[in-house]
């Protein structure tokens, strides 16, 4: 049996959390060849320079694309998906895949699975079928009709999946491979890291003392608030008077008047609370932090995915995360600081959730590598009734 080329494309720091140890059981398998290709925020070092953590995993980078435009509006969102489906078609061509495998449901997914499904390369999609707010539902499910292999992470989202009119057969529940991630980091060391490289602005937290880790997204679909929504959380912050740990917002539109916020919080409040502000940690860093943190702020979906896991107190704040499964350990608030400052105190006065594997167990990169060696695929589809 010839060997499958799986080309997997990176477009953030998110991306590659959530796909890292698939690539590595990809790299492993005997009938499978791994192709690396960053793009988007990966190869950007104003976000932390993903490609950077990829090479130090070990990982060949095969492929650079770049496909930000500046701006962070619903205009250059566009745009870049445009530039990226011209840029991955050039790439896809030179590379000649049998099976691209993208994740969730960014503009750089949906250009990756364009430009796939329309060279007639087999994509497969992972954590297709999540309910969930702003425009990554309508990329998600839209990347699901176009993909040929659907990587759900729970038995929820595979039931949408069906329902959506794809065949049950190409329907496979294998979890989060960032689950996958989680369990691993926590066998070897759980505890908060004591030797964190302090690169990011402002002051340095005490991690063996009760913190709070932050991080929030501009919420495509109410871009033009995105500014006052983070003014509120940073106003939350200092109220609550705790040292925080805090992450660089992503480059959906409404980035760059995030950022601002927060610069012009830093400059008005510096030296009234502890925070310090990172572009992007490493998997391994982030996860120990939210296993060992007071509470996690912000509308992230680690803080219910990963967070339901580890049993993390999180407050989901907004409607970014509108929808999605989620476990015991999350409340959810408005972008209003006194609402997150109520539910930050009530969760720091519960502690610790117990774990809810709602989202896989730590073993879907395997059974993601199983299926992609296996698996036989019609690039015609049809609708299942």
């Amino acid at each position: 049996m010839a060997v499958k080329k799986i080309a997997v494309v990176v477009g953030s720091r998110a991306n590659y959390g959530s796909i890292k140890t698939a690539m590595r059981a990809i790299s492993e398998h005997p009938d499978l060849e791994l192709q690396v290709i960053v793009a988007a925020s990966a190869v950007l070092d104003r976000y932390g320079a993903v490609e950077d953590i990829i090479k130090r995993d070990g990982f060949e980078i095969i492929s650079r694309v770049y496909m930000l435009l500046e701006g962070e509006t619903p205009l250059t969102m566009a745009k870049s998906t445009g530039l990226g489906l011209i840029e991955l078609s050039s790439v896809f061509d030179s590379l000649k895949p049998d099976i691209v495998v993208t994740v969730g449901d960014r503009f750089e997914t949906m250009a990756t699975t364009v430009a796939a499904a329309y060279m007639n390369i087999a994509v497969a999609h992972t954590m297709g079928g999540e309910v969930t707010g702003t425009i990554d539902e309508s990329v998600r499910h839209a990347v699901t009709k176009m993909a040929h292999i659907h990587f759900p992470a729970n038995k929820l989202a595979a039931e949408n999946i069906i329902r959506m009119g794809e065949l049950p057969e190409t329907v496979h529940t294998v979890g989060c491979p960032r689950i996958d991630l989680v369990t691993e980091i926590i066998a070897e060391n759980g505890d908060a890291p004591d030797n964190l490289p302090w690169d990011g602005v402002g002051e340095r937290v005490d991690l063996q003392k009760p913190f709070l880790l932050v991080s929030q997204h501009p919420v495509t679909t109410e871009f033009d608030q995105a500014r006052s929504q983070i003014e509120e959380t940073l106003e939350a912050l200092r109220l609550l008077e705790m040292p925080a740990i805090m992450l660089w917002p992503n480059p959906d539109a409404g980035s760059d008047d995030m950022a601002q916020g927060i610069r012009v919080f830093r400059e008005h409040r510096k030296g009234d609370i502890p925070i310090h502000f990172f572009k992007n940690l490493p998997p391994e860093t982030y996860t120990r932090l939210m296993n060992t943190t007071a509470c996690v702020i912000g509308n992230t979906s680690s803080s219910i995915r990963e967070g339901a896991f580890l049993g993390s107190p999180a407050v989901n704040v907004g409607t970014r995360q509108t929808g999605r499964e989620r476990g015991a350990n999350v409340i959810d608030v408005d972008h209003d600081r006194d609402q997150i400052v109520d539910a930050v105190s009530s969760q720091i006065s519960n502690g610790r959730y117990s774990s809810e594997p709602i989202y896989g167990n730590g073993d879907a990169g395997k059974k993601i590598a199983e299926v992609l060696a296996s698996v036989e695929v019609t690039i015609q589809k049809r609708l299942s009734y």
